[in-house]
């Protein structure tokens, strides 16, 4: 048996787009039972603990909720990897490898203008998550082999 890990993007535990955790099922029936679709990126086990070893920022592993990748639909053909930059603040730092992109936010990413601006940049898709959360994921579905 396959094992794919579902991403969505657009969806929050409360306010607009909101789809309580223990109701998520795939696209269609999102809409049937909620009123809306969401995007989904499906990833397999074996490319997310590949990400995750190519994290190009392992001092910001320790404190998970700083470190962000994002998993883009497709490896960007024209990135604007210089207006990103004029978005990134001091502290942040990232980078982007193929259809990931990486960044060290320790500031956190609630007010990050390249945290918000990063995917209409790149020109493709993009979902992201948090250290701590992919570390959950890669423990729950692990890639073949038992392991990263």
């Amino acid at each position: 048996m396959n094992t794919s890990i579902a991403l969505f993007r657009g969806i929050n535990v409360g306010g607009k787009g909101k789809l309580p955790m223990k109701e998520r099922t795939i696209g269609a029936a999102v809409r049937k039972s909620h009123g809306f679709e969401p995007a989904v990126l499906l990833i397999d086990p074996g490319r997310l603990a590949k990400a995750m070893r190519a994290n190009p920022f392992p001092e910001g592993e320790a404190a998970g909720n700083t470190l962000h990748l994002g998993f883009l639909a497709s490896a960007p053909p024209h990135p604007d990897l210089a207006g990103i930059e004029r978005l990134r603040a001091a502290s942040e730092r990232f980078q982007l490898k193929n259809d990931v992109f990486y960044l060290h936010a320790p500031d956190g990413i609630g007010r990050s203008r390249l945290a918000n601006g990063a995917e209409r940049l790149l020109g493709v898709p993009m979902t992201s998550r948090n250290w701590n959360t992919l570390s959950t994921l890669r423990e729950m579905a692990p890639a073949e082999g038992g392991g990263t």
